[in-house]
């Protein structure tokens, strides 16, 4: 009985390390995002879900930025603007007109 509670003892702590650790990556690689975006034509410059299969996303594309919506069987843009430089900053600050 002693074995079995120290055998328990750590293989409990090392079940959730590895539950816990698989989750960050999951989170942090997220699939089709693995190597990062690099110098590719079409970039997602940030996310927001909106409720359980809702999305809001920035495409920057052709020196374009796009607000687009996205749920589950529908993509609709919502509005573009000019691309914006990094110095700048400010996400959606070269998005303003309304399609």
């Amino acid at each position: 009985m002693f074995e079995y509670i120290v055998r328990l003892l750590i293989m409990v702590p090392l079940v959730g390390g590895m539950a816990f650790g698989a989750l960050w990556l999951w989170k942090k690689y997220q699939p089709g995002m693995i190597g990062g975006q690099g110098d590719r034509a079409l970039k997602i410059v940030e996310a927001l879900p909106m409720g359980t299969f809702g999305k809001l996303a920035i495409v920057e594309f052709d020196g374009q930025r796009l607000l687009i919506a996205i749920t589950r069987g529908r993509i609709e843009k919502l509005a573009e603007g000019k691309a914006v430089p990094a110095s700048l900053s400010g996400v959606a600050g070269g998005i303003g007109r309304v399609r």
